[in-house]
């Protein structure tokens, strides 16, 4: 018979100061209640970093333009700041939509960090899978990629890294030449992945005059997309009372057409003619959201044709996320 292998006994986690250490998910649970990890204290843990966080971007500066620039928003890029300042050798830190091989982060040869928005995250917090990766940029080889990891519990957000004082305004790109240091002196093949990648970005502007709206060319037609902070049920009645007063559009040949939900906040949509440009919606635009501010100052119920509208908004609305 073959002689049994010599089991030892893994020393016991200690609890310190109450806490539960992280063992494996198989193992018994340090609490002491009997159970596997996986099925006590485990299963907590692995809730706090997988629940949805509804507002991600809550709390930022531009948290409207957060949202824009995750969702909807093809080619821009936004310097950040850091609460305690940038490592002495780290020159710059950068937000962009995305970048190339849609990396997560990047650390450019000089040393400068790109960070990607428009990633998959591993957890339900893309303001802490964020944190994770712009921390690692931070301290990654020059020249090197970085890739997601899944960040604990406890780990710090964009809320608790970045300088909550400083302004956060997008640049938008007619394409991805941010991508390279040296724009003018690439490879045949880099020059291919970039004209691709340029060639599938919808033509996309931020206007001047309000907050977090982006106009955008289509094939059939323009639009306006515009992301609004406002409390949802208190945008939709406004937006219905504004819809029932025939108000809501923005001007000759646009309709609202509807609206969805991105990240926690109300996205109205609009269609546009295709001969409506950016600079065509900046006053129409700024009259609207005169006109949405009484609307959403108002507290009479709404009426029968208003509520008719509210419905209507509410059943073309679609979450993103």
């Amino acid at each position: 018979m073959a002689k049994k292998r010599l089991q030892t006994k893994a020393a016991k986690p200690q609890l310190v100061d109450g806490e539960v250490p992280v063992v494996g998910a198989r193992e018994p649970c340090p609490c002491g209640s009997g159970r596997r990890y996986k099925a006590c204290h485990g299963r907590a843990a692995a809730q706090a970093v997988t629940e949805l966080v509804r507002r991600p971007f809550e709390g930022l500066p531009g948290e409207c333009d957060w949202v824009a620039l995750r969702e909807l928003v093809p080619a821009a890029t936004v310097p950040l700041k850091l609460r305690d300042g940038l490592p002495e050798d780290v020159p710059s830190l950068t937000l962009a939509t995305v970048l190339p091989m849609a990396w997560p982060a990047l650390r450019r040869d000089n040393g400068a960090v790109l960070v990607g928005l428009q990633n998959d995250t591993p957890s339900g917090d893309v303001s802490r899978d964020l944190a994770d990766v712009l921390r690692r940029a931070l301290t990654a080889q020059p020249g090197t990629p970085v890739t997601a990891g899944r960040p604990s519990a406890d780990a710090p957000r964009l809320q608790d890294l970045l300088d909550l004082d400083a302004p956060f305004v997008p640049q938008v790109h007619d394409g991805f030449e941010f991508w390279l240091e040296d724009a003018g002196n690439q490879s045949p093949e880099v020059a291919a992945s970039l004209e691709r990648a340029n060639s599938a970005a919808l033509p996309t502007a931020r206007l001047e005059g309000v907050e977090a709206a982006y106009w955008c060319e289509t094939p059939e037609k323009n639009h306006l997309r515009w992301v609004m902070p406002h409390p949802e049920e208190r945008l939709l009645d406004a937006l219905a009372r504004l819809h029932a007063a025939g108000s809501s559009s923005l001007g000759e040949g646009t309709r609202l057409v509807g609206s969805f939900r991105a990240h926690g906040l109300v996205v109205p949509v609009w269609d546009l003619p295709g001969t409506m440009g950016a600079e065509e919606c900046e006053k129409p635009a700024a009259a609207f959201a005169e006109r949405l501010a009484e609307a959403l100052a108002a507290t009479a119920p709404l009426t029968a044709e208003e509520r008719r509208a509210r419905s209507g908004f509410t059943n073309r609305q679609v979450t993103l996320n």
